[in-house]
């Protein structure tokens, strides 16, 4: 018969169980961590893996022993691979972040060349005031003009004097479009804070 397994070597049993299940996750882990993040977790793993190769004879002979040495690796790695994810997730975040703000630049750059498009047009309808009216010769051009004008007079009218604390509460792309509108150069590399001190001049 058989000798019932005491207490310590079932713990003895759980530790090296564990340590071993520590050291599979983290040899997932390393094939998508850097290879300086690599490198530093591969003696760790290596010592999980030590520890839960022990034969059974150590286990029913020194199970405290066993338990002590694969608790300790498991702990070690544990904590290193935590550390691990956790810079891996932050640069994600990182990257995803720069993405999301080169996208937004791009599409703020795409709107501040659609307007540079229509301001010709705009302008074209002076051409075609005097076919519009041959008969009335000054005054049919001069009120087209004025209308295409009239906008274009009062965006930086309206912007000119406004308060810094108004010009906070707008986006980064609608402090671009203002500063278009103003008729100020190099803006869209801009911060948010430095578009405000464009403006408040």
């Amino acid at each position: 018969m058989m000798a019932k397994k005491t207490t310590a070597q079932r713990t003895a049993e759980a530790a090296v169980d564990a340590a071993k299940d520590a050291a599979k996750d983290a040899k997932k882990l390393i094939k998508s961590l850097p290879k300086k993040a690599a490198k530093k977790l591969k003696p760790l793993v290596e010592d999980a893996k030590d520890a839960s190769k022990v034969s059974k004879k150590k286990v029913a002979d020194k199970p405290k022993k066993v338990t002590k040495s694969a608790t300790a690796a498991t702990e070690s790695l544990q904590v290193a691979t935590a550390r691990f994810e956790a810079a891996k997730k932050a640069d994600k975040k990182k990257a995803d972040l720069k993405r999301a703000e080169k996208k937004a630049e791009k599409k703020a750059d795409e709107k501040s060349r659609a307007p540079k498009k229509t301001a010709p047009t705009k302008g074209a309808v002076i051409a075609p005031a005097p076919v519009d009216a041959p008969a009335a010769t000054p005054a049919p051009v001069v009120t087209p003009t004025r209308r295409v004008k009239t906008p274009v007079i009062k965006a930086p009218a309206v912007e000119a004097p406004a308060s810094t604390g108004d010009l906070s509460a707008l986006t980064v792309v609608e402090l671009r479009s203002r500063a278009r509108a103003a008729g100020h150069v190099g803006y869209s590399r801009l911060s948010k804070a430095a578009l405000i001190d464009l403006l408040a001049r």
